[in-house]
């Protein structure tokens, strides 16, 4: 199911905030007026809701007309699906509700970002399960590093200058290796062969490399090392303590736990990590005319949300189900959500007020706080943010794929962060290299990708294919632009969301146009 977003696939919904059907706007707020004086069954009620000036009537209590013509049916009768009524013990509302102004853009982002107030309990966690997660205490180092002298080449160990003299009862041969502990100390004048990363011997001054020297036999019996330069001493010897000394504060807390750490970790001597747990999502994708294979056939289309939003979520350190398909049923989005325990629900649809669209109820059945209800963005503009339980949040996607992704970037990913306690990344601001037009009063984000501009040097680039209901130009991009109101001219310094993965897995470039359908067009159109 998708939500209605202007200019995205040929003959997508409206989905406008600032106006719908002039006759439903009016009856909406005539019926509104009279449930307000007189409540359920006549009765007076103590206040009312001031609808918000310009907004299309959207699902409410009661009555009311929806966006498309339809009631609530939940509303109408009181019901509240399988349990009956609201378990909150609410009596249901008797007047229509009309959706308030939208959020501006980073309001928005920032009631989500302090949805929570903080992530959950660290625990401990072993290396290796601790990747993507967020240290919760400094890491610091429980030794040395290298917590001996050691060899940084294959060659031999010296000790004082040359030349040395190789004895055959020393090991010349094989020498030391890696991971054995040497028994005797070198005496001056003396050499023994020695492996990269070997312990050195006591009385090692140098290491000569095995491309330097040259070993002769001497006339008497014996071998004798040679360097055709004199070697300083601590030639290629890593000291012990050169990375660190225990003790030292290695990253601090709030550092994510990548490959890279994980290493320096073990290497350190950790066996396990103080971090914060991942968040845990579940994705419910809401829509009877979506297929999960083959071609789409007979109105129906092929869900392009489900296979993204898993990955995309795992590339933000979530830890997330595979996706569920709902039909279009109230009682069945009821079930889901009252027997979910995850942490963040993400749903796909539903976010409007169509005879199909049965978030906004079933949130009020569930007595959930709404914290952001709509938008002002474009892709986008239907999307939302509740709180299901003290720690537990809701985050409703748009239908249409690229104002899903909007989404994510709006109000998933400042949840998630805060969940997971890692840190936003910093402000990125970078010049367009073409103008780009803005919607009349909201925010717009533009997909682009990272160019060398001779003049500006790193370049952001729209890309085309930027509806509501088209993913080609995201596919291609490194990042979405923040395009204000009103627009922005080549060389702007806009801010930018880039993606949660690698810049250089951008699938463009000048060569590559013919193949993408040139997603490098103009990006004037605003969506």
């Amino acid at each position: 199911m998708t939500d209605g977003e202007t200019g995205g696939a040929p003959g997508a919904a409206r989905d406008d905030r600032r106006g719908g059907d002039p006759f439903e706007d009016a009856l909406a707020l005539a019926n509104h007026t009279r449930a307000a004086a007189t409540g359920p069954a006549g009765r007076p009620e103590s206040g009312c809701a001031t609808p918000s000036a310009g907004g299309p009537p959207t699902a409410g209590s009661g009555a009311a007309p929806t966006a498309r013509g339809g009631h609530d049916p939940d509303a109408a009768t009181g019901s509240s699906g399988p349990s009956g009524p609201a378990e909150d013990g609410r009596p249901p509302s008797s007047g229509p509700r009309r959706r308030p102004p939208a959020t501006p853009w980073q309001r928005a982002r920032d009631l989500a970002a302090h949805a929570v107030p903080g992530p959950s309990a660290p625990v401990a966690t072993p290396l290796a399960a601790a990747l993507g997660r967020t240290l919760a205490v400094p890491l610091t180092a429980l030794t040395d590093l290298p917590s001996f002298d050691t060899s940084a080449m294959d060659g031999w160990a010296v000790s004082g200058p040359g030349p040395w003299r190789v004895d055959q009862a020393a090991g010349a041969a094989a020498g030391i290796l890696a991971g054995q502990a040497p028994a005797e100390a070198l005496q001056d004048g003396r050499a023994i062969a020695i492996a990269t990363g070997a312990r050195l011997p006591s009385g090692a001054t140098a290491v000569l490399r095995s491309e330097h020297g040259e070993v002769r036999e001497l006339p008497g019996g014996g071998r004798q090392l040679h360097a055709p330069r004199p070697v300083p001493p601590g030639q290629d010897i890593r000291p012990r303590g050169q990375e660190c000394r225990r003790g030292d504060h290695l990253l601090p807390a709030g550092a994510l736990v990548t490959p890279a750490v994980l290493g320096l970790a073990a290497a350190a001597g950790y066996d396990e990590l103080t971090a914060y747990p991942p968040p845990r999502a579940e994705v419910f994708v809401l829509g009877d005319e979506l297929l999960d294979h083959g071609l789409p056939q007979a109105g129906r289309i092929r869900d392009a949300l489900g296979p993204m939003l898993g990955p995309w979520l795992q590339a933000l350190g979530v830890t997330a189900a595979a996706p569920r398909h709902l039909a279009d049923d109230a009682d069945t989005l009821y079930a889901a959500l009252a027997e979910s325990t995850a942490d963040v629900v993400i749903t796909t649809g539903g976010t409007a007020a169509g005879p199909v669209d049965h978030v906004h109820p079933t949130l009020r059945r569930l007595g959930a706080e709404v914290l952001v209800d709509g938008v002002a963005v474009r892709p986008g503009h239907p999307m939302l943010l509740a709180r299901l339980a003290p720690r537990r949040h809701l985050v409703g996607l748009p239908g249409n794929p690229l104002a899903a992704v909007s989404g994510l970037c709006t109000l998933a990913e400042p949840l998630l962060r805060a969940l997971a306690a890692r840190r936003p990344p910093a402000p990125c601001r970078t010049p367009l290299t073409a103008p780009v037009h803005g919607h009349p009063h909201d925010t717009r984000l533009v997909p682009v990708a990272y160019r060398d501009d001779e003049r500006y040097g790193l370049t952001a680039e729209p890309l085309h294919f930027h509806g509501p209901a088209m993913l080609r130009g995201i596919a291609a991009a490194d990042a979405l632009a923040v395009v204000p109101a009103g627009g922005a001219q080549r060389g702007t310094e806009l801010e930018l969301l880039e993606l949660p993965w690698s810049a250089g897995w951008s699938g463009g470039g000048p060569a590559d146009r013919a193949t993408l359908g040139d997603p490098f067009g103009p990006a004037g159109g605003v969506a």
